[in-house]
């Protein structure tokens, strides 16, 4: 199978990451439940992840690293810490589920900023003009899980600042490619998993803590526990219940991986694959690629579709050819709706630092045998 579905999860993981995980099974407890050297190693484990994500990410210190099962986790953190019932909140045309739900889900007056695919000056035109006084919170998708479109989210940053608005960064599908700079993007939080871009196993993630933390959730941290309430203190006050260790060992290899290869090179890699992918489904009769003419403006996503066929079905269709893409709407209705893609969806493939031009071409000569062959080119 040629798997081309990483902006889901990166099936190929660096050797270092399985090894972590099952040295961590064997030898690690939980962090801060206890002094035996089982629970120390793990605290040890711990605070390493912390320190490497903290020096990849720019965080001030290791501390202001906590650690969550997933992106939506994290997402849902930040929203619960910053917003209030009937808060009006901005958010891009891009954003996923994760930050739309969470939003919903607490009452938020939501208004989407629309703007151009690919065109980020328009995007930080659409946020300009309704930053009004009422505004209370800002959301940003770094990159698209859709299209790979990188917004730009340090430009939307610097204007949150200069008129006193906190925002939240989704950093999904950028982190591990894509610059994310904590203290430059001066964002809240910004939230990221673990088993995307960063390597790692599912059911990791990392939350960028700047302040104003909220607990989303009670419990054991193995800190404090003397008092009924959680730790005043992060990362503490944010990690109730026992620690995913094996996750985190694992996480933290991952982490090892892309500061070893570097993100420059990961991310050149990629839009390497990406152009040769556009350049190549672009020459298939009835085929609509939605690619960047900027290659600064698009990471390691690219969305397509077929004339006369239904995303799902094209995806079957590939699948069956030995070709795992995504199709649909991939949990992501906003950036369909923004496109105009929202009606039929599109098809999805994603690299990684592992897949090379082998599995573009082979996904390239199954399009192609799967495109009808007559109509318009």
């Amino acid at each position: 199978m040629t798997y081309l579905d990483n902006a889901a999860t990166t099936l190929i993981k660096p050797r270092e990451v399985r090894s972590a995980v099952i040295r961590a099974m064997d030898t690690m407890t939980s962090p801060g439940r206890g002094g035996h050297p089982y629970a120390m190693r793990a605290a040890e484990t711990a605070f390493k992840c912390r320190e490497i994500a903290a020096r990849m990410f720019n965080a001030e210190n290791p501390e202001h690293v906590v650690f969550t099962a997933n992106a939506t986790m994290g997402l849902n953190i930040a929203v619960n810490s910053l917003l209030r019932r009937g808060d009006r909140v901005l958010v891009t045309g891009y954003e996923h589920n994760s930050v739309m739900r969470a939003l919903e889900m607490r009452g938020a007056d939501i208004t989407v900023c629309p703007s151009e695919l690919f065109e980020p000056e328009s995007a930080v035109m659409a946020f300009d003009r309704r930053m009004t006084k009422d505004v209370k919170l800002a959301v940003v998708n770094h990159v698209s899980n859709v299209f790979g479109y990188i917004l730009p989210a340090e430009r939307i940053g610097k204007m949150c600042r200069e008129r006193g608005i906190p925002y939240i960064v989704d950093a999904s599908q950028s982190a591990g490619s894509v610059k994310v700079d904590f203290r430059a993007l001066g964002a809240e939080f910004v939230a990221m998993p673990g088993h995307k871009g960063l390597y790692g196993p599912q059911g990791t993630g990392i939350l960028l803590c700047g302040g104003r933390a909220k607990p989303l959730i009670a419990g054991g941290t193995g800190s404090g526990s003397a008092s009924r309430k959680m730790p005043g203190w992060l990362p503490d006050m944010l990690e109730a219940g026992t620690h995913n260790t094996p996750g985190i060992a694992g996480l933290s290899a991952g982490l090892s991986f892309v500061e070893k290869t570097g993100r420059e090179r990961i991310l050149e890699h990629e839009k390497e694959l990406i152009m040769t992918a556009a350049k190549g489904l672009g020459g298939i009769r009835n085929v609509t690629v939605y690619a960047s003419e900027h290659g600064f403006a698009q990471a390691g996503v690219l969305s397509f579709s077929i004339r006369g066929m239904d995303s799902e079905t094209a995806g079957e269709k590939l699948a069956g050819r030995g070709i795992a893409v995504r199709a649909g709407l991939h949990c992501s209705p906003e950036a369909h709706k923004t496109a105009g893609t929202f009606e039929t969806g599109t098809v999805r493939l994603s690299v990684s630092a592992f897949t090379g031009k082998r599995d573009i071409y082979r996904l390239l000569s199954a399009v192609e045998d799967i495109a009808p062959k007559g109509g318009k080119g």
